[in-house]
């Protein structure tokens, strides 16, 4: 479970800023979503695959700027 602690002289906006930040980069989010529905092994992997296809024309694009 993720939690904060208030530190001195910090607002609730930036208590609440840095927990998004914690929930973000534990995953805990994206664990939830992709378990909501049942999704096959194969489609996983055709799904994983598009992602892949997909980062790979973002980075030929960005490198050739």
């Amino acid at each position: 479970m993720t939690s904060v602690n208030l530190r001195n002289n910090e607002s609730q906006d930036q208590l609440l800023k840095r927990f998004r930040k914690k929930v973000v980069k534990s995953g805990v989010l994206s664990t939830i979503r992709r378990k909501r529905w049942f999704i096959s092994k194969s489609e996983q992997r055709r799904m994983e695959a598009k992602k892949a296809v997909r980062r790979y024309k973002r980075r030929q694009t960005k490198d050739s700027d």
